[in-house]
């Protein structure tokens, strides 16, 4: 998984039947280096042309480094890396050759996740509740919660562990809340030349400015019923609202603009959620935890109190949805992606015999 931030590819093993999840095995971390970073920065937001072909060339080679770590594997789920996304204009795009990886790595490969979701009218995001669902089985729920996760674009996933299956009317409700880290990811690197307010140190040091954060609320995103997701750069203007600000005034702001779109979606909640689990790098920033556990009335941790690996998460949804998506098991519903039917998206590319040995 490398998804909407530019940080690195996560890759995780999950021991599955795409229903229920048996155990967790071994995970690994290949960091994009600042030069790479610029690279995927340069195509973000693009279709086509030399800018993509040599981002989509890095996010294959970087998977296929990171996947070689791993034996004893069945099958590979390969998100991908985002750069564009317009559900109700031009589609979706998320970068990396599955087919190439297979060949590469002898091993079958599931990619292109979102494509069908979208061609069918959904969102095509988010994509992990389905895992989510499964998480909240192995965990042993017995009451509506919530996983919120905070990468490039924050989203939520309301789950009732009640229900049989994540496909049933009311097990899942899921949507992007608002940018989360990509706001302020660039505007400190803008800035200061820096990848991330690490540890929240800078958000700390300022103050929100209300007038801004009103002005961003005011957008009809937030008023638009579920589901409905994001580009990781439909926000880019967030920056222009702080652009009069200090360093560290601006960089609150920001944050308080994610924790402010996440207590908005929460609203949207068909019943109060027992708990809300963080799970991305947003759970690392105690700023922004805080400001959560501030503005909502129930319990706000990171997954790690549940058992479950926070870094891991993502990487492991689509090991899991891979697997549902080889056994033709549906990834999205109305309820999550608001396709008006069942889908099971993704594109297998299996390995042939010569190219195995």
């Amino acid at each position: 998984m490398s998804g909407t931030s530019l940080d690195g590819v996560d890759t995780a093993v999950v021991e599955t039947d795409g229903h229920r999840i048996f155990g967790f095995g071994e995970s690994g971390y290949r960091a994009y280096s600042e030069a790479e970073r610029a690279v995927l920065r340069a195509a973000l937001g693009q279709w086509h042309g030399a800018d993509v072909d040599a981002a989509a060339e890095l996010v294959t080679v970087a998977h296929a480094e990171a996947l070689s770590e791993f034996d004893e594997i069945d099958l590979i789920g390969v998100h991908g890396q985002t750069l564009a996304h317009e559900p109700r204009g031009r589609g979706t795009l998320q970068v990396g050759d599955g087919l190439g990886l297979a060949q590469a790595l002898g091993v079958p490969v599931v990619w292109d996740f979102r494509s069908d979701d979208v061609s069918m009218g959904g969102e095509g995001a988010p994509l992990a509740p389905f895992y989510h669902f499964a998480c909240a089985k192995w965990i042993g729920a017995d009451a509506p919660l919530c996983f919120l996760n905070l990468g490039g674009v924050g989203n939520l996933t309301y789950v009732d562990p009640n229900f049989d299956g994540p496909e049933m009317p009311g097990a899942l409700l899921a949507f992007d809340t608002g940018p989360a880290n990509a706001p302020v990811d660039d505007l400190m690197q803008a800035r200061l030349g820096l990848p991330m307010d690490r540890d929240g140190a800078l958000a700390r040091e300022g103050t929100v400015e209300n007038g801004a954060l009103e002005l961003f609320l005011d957008e009809p995103f937030f008023s638009k019923m579920p589901p409905k997701s994001l580009d990781r750069n439909d926000f880019a203007e967030m920056i222009g609202l702080v652009q009069e600000l200090s360093d560290a005034d601006a960089v609150a702001t920001l944050t308080g603009m994610c924790a402010a779109g996440v207590v908005q979606g929460m609203d949207h909640c068909p019943k109060p959620p027992s708990r809300l689990l963080v799970t991305g790098g947003g759970r690392h920033n105690p700023v922004l935890m805080e400001m959560l556990r501030v503005a909502l009335d129930c319990p706000v941790e990171p997954v790690e109190a549940v058992g479950l690996d926070g870094d891991m998460l993502e990487a492991q949804a689509f090991a899991f949805l891979a697997v549902r998506v080889a056994r033709g098991l549906p990834t999205s519903c109305p309820g999550t992606t608001g396709v008006p039917a069942l889908v099971g998206g993704g594109v297998v590319s299996a390995v042939s015999a010569r190219s195995a040995g």
